[in-house]
């Protein structure tokens, strides 16, 4: 499969403006395509003033930022688009006789291997396609606002689209860090099929007189523990695309009850947005629970519709909703926490307003007794290759109890299968996997029980050494963020691939505890105890470099390149030597810093607080390091250092290590500093330090 390199995106508005900036500064070459250099000038202004926001916001320095604008050619005229460009997404007016005479003028002017989407969030994927010369090379992207924040987008291949075209586009959607969501060609597709009626909803108990539009967006900021309610998320993103995206879909779904709001449809003939009064009291509890439950109703009836029609899953619907609207739980554990039995009798009521029959999965749920179990974790086996794919991207692919328990049951069965000989690890989102879920630690210690914590714990060894003594090649696509448990799932593999997105940091001994997932073991194994203790004890970030030089990554590769480094490294089969116990380049900067500062003979001296002899607690890497021993609780980084030492003992056992490391996890979890280390954390304050 040739990956996606080069990008051009036709109109220069928000929108494509936006995806442009990102796909940019995911150093892709793009071209930026409107039909007048004004225009195009706009969109570059647009995006200008992003970046220079950015910068004051210090998450870019201006020598990126002009690399990113470096990337973007601005082109006059979709007929100027370059011939051999890989994809070209359409991002202009949602009109489709508009959208199909651009790709008229693409079908001429591209390659034939040429890849044509469009930034549709409503329009029929199959009838574009259709339209255009190149149907198997065609597919629907919905990029959510702003395309640059917003980590959602929905790949919506038609009935026509070839099995690579939708391969290379999730893969360059991928390596855009985005959340991605493939599913059926339904009007609204997944997150607009049911948010669009919830805006018109809001509209209708207006026009009811149930309250104000404060007090709607009050009540429903409260049912759905959102932050703004329905008025303000049209004023936002203009209330003519709600009402365009109403009828839209009233017309295509047959629902009357759809169609935009009278309210709604002379606001936007007047040119005007929503007054919302600062005052949001006054409501009566009836009128609140009104609001609520109608809100809460069509949610879940439209949700169960998408769920019964395939369009995607039960998981990915609720991804939609905390990815792409940011709410804080998805329809379906809305209807958990609610309980599924009130969350049917909500969408029943809407479904008898609405005129339309509710699929009945929803009302034998309720009847069952019991609350929608979720799956975390895909596995995908393709050419002898059984992908695994930790799917959890609203909480960065975090390990809690079910997590782990379904990722152990997805590798037995990999490690189970005749039919596959490489087994790589992926996480969905811009993380692999960040951590463990640090509100079950709290949770336990405060509830006096630890040997939950250890349970967990052993249960997590046992999965890692599925990984560990697996028959398998076993990778891990650690092409983004790599954290505490995280990392030390990666550390598990035979391989692991990175690119220039991925970063990595053990941040343990901050946090009170120490890694025990394998962490203290595995570590000084691959780049020996010296550069161990410099990423574990003071749980510095190893950016993509760093992580190459010490043998934390054994394969640093361009985006466009990890498909292949995958393929090869199946057919290369399992390394001669997993555990070298020296970094893989000796001689870059950390890798001897490490060597002289994080030495035997000065480690007491750290351990104490202490600045070694020969070093100057001044300079800027010294004071970084002392800066962080510092800050970290003192058991656990004297704790994490005598389990380096002890893989230095232990040799080629790991086992033995791995023991050890299990063997005082009741003792650090049952320290006060564990406790206050872990609660800082989750409350975004500084820990401080007993001792104890």
């Amino acid at each position: 499969m040739n990956p996606v390199e080069s990008v051009a995106i036709i109109g220069a508005g928000n929108m494509g403006s936006g995806i442009a900036q990102k796909t940019a500064q995911e150093e892709f070459e793009v071209q930026m395509v409107d039909r007048e250099a004004r225009f195009v000038e706009r969109g570059q202004q647009i995006i200008s003033e992003f970046l220079a926001e950015a910068v004051e916001r210090r998450i870019f320095r201006p020598e990126q930022v002009e690399a990113i604008q470096g990337r973007i050619t601005g082109v006059v005229g979709t007929e100027n688009v370059a011939a051999d460009t890989d994809l070209v997404i359409e991002a202009v007016f949602e009109d489709f006789d508009i959208k199909t005479q651009v790709f008229a003028t693409l079908d001429e002017v591209c390659d034939e291997e040429t890849i044509l989407a469009s930034n549709t969030s409503s329009l029929s994927v199959n009838e574009l396609a259709a339209a255009t010369g190149r149907p198997d090379r065609f597919v629907g992207l919905h990029f959510f606002f702003h395309p640059a924040k917003n980590r959602l987008v929905e790949v919506i291949p038609a009935n026509t689209t070839s099995a690579e075209t939708l391969a290379r586009t999730v893969q360059y959607c991928k390596t855009l860090g985005k959340v991605v969501i493939v599913c059926k060609d339904r009007p609204g597709f997944v997150v607009n099929r049911f948010f669009v009626p919830w805006l018109n909803e809001a509209c209708l108990l207006l026009e009811e007189g149930v309250g104000t539009t404060a007090q709607i967006d009050a009540a429903a900021c409260k049912a759905f523990r959102i932050r703004m309610g329905p008025f303000a998320l049209m004023n936002l993103t203009g209330p003519p695309i709600a009402l365009h995206a109403n009828d839209y879909l009233a017309e295509q779904l047959d629902c009357p009850r759809y169609t935009g709001a009278q309210s709604l449809r002379a606001l936007v003939e007047a040119g005007e947005m929503w007054e919302i009064d600062d005052e949001a009291g006054g409501l009566s509890e009836e009128a609140a629970k009104l609001i609520s439950e109608r809100l809460l109703g069509q949610v879940f009836a439209v949700c169960t519709q998408i769920v019964d029609e395939e369009i995607c899953s039960m998981e990915d619907v609720d991804r939609g909703a905390k990815v792409g609207l940011r709410w804080a739980q998805g329809p379906f554990e809305l209807a958990n926490r609610l309980g599924v039995a009130e969350a049917h009798r909500m969408a029943a009521a809407y479904a008898e307003l609405a005129e339309f029959s509710l699929p009945g999965f929803l009302a034998e749920q309720a009847a069952s007794g019991e609350p929608f179990s979720f799956s975390y974790i895909d596995l995908e086996v393709d050419g002898g290759v059984a992908t695994v794919r930790i799917n959890r991207p609203e909480a960065m692919n975090a390990l809690n109890e079910t997590v782990v328990a379904q990722l152990g049951a997805a590798l037995d069965e990999a490690n189970g299968r005749d039919d596959v000989s490489t087994i790589v690890l992926e996480g969905a989102g811009k993380a692999f996997v960040a951590g463990a879920d640090v509100k079950f630690f709290v949770d336990k210690i405060r509830a006096d029980a630890v040997a939950d914590i250890q349970s967990f714990t052993e249960f997590g060894h046992n999965v890692l050494n599925s990984l560990e003594n697996s028959p398998k090649t076993t990778i891990a696509l650690t092409t983004g963020l790599a954290l505490g448990g995280g990392l030390e799932l990666a550390l598990s593999c035979d391989y692991r691939v990175g690119t220039r997105r991925t970063q990595f940091r053990f941040p343990e001994t901050s946090i009170g505890i120490y890694p025990g997932l394998g962490g203290s073991q595995r570590t000084p194994r691959i780049c020996g105890v010296e550069a161990a203790r410099w990423a574990v004890l003071a749980g510095n970030f190893v950016d993509h470099n760093t992580a190459a030089a010490l043998g934390l990554l054994t394969h640093l590769v361009e985006p466009a390149e990890v498909t292949a480094t995958v393929a090869a490294l199946g057919v290369a089969g399992k390394p001669d030597n997993k555990y070298p116990g020296a970094p893989a380049d000796p001689e870059h900067p950390v890798a001897q810093f490490a060597s002289a500062f994080y030495s035997d003979e000065n480690m007491e001296t750290l351990l104490a607080g202490g600045c070694p002899d020969g070093f100057d607690a001044e300079d800027r890497n010294v004071s970084r390091q002392l800066k962080s021993l510092k800050f970290a609780a003192p058991i656990a980084v004297r704790m994490a250092s005598e389990l380096l030492d002890d893989a230095v003992a232990t040799g080629d056992d790991l086992d033995a290590g791995l023991a050890l490391e299990l063997e005082r996890l009741s003792t650090i979890f049952g320290t006060a500093d564990a406790l206050e280390g872990l609660s800082a954390l989750i409350e975004g304050r500084r820990a401080v330090y007993s001792g104890e």
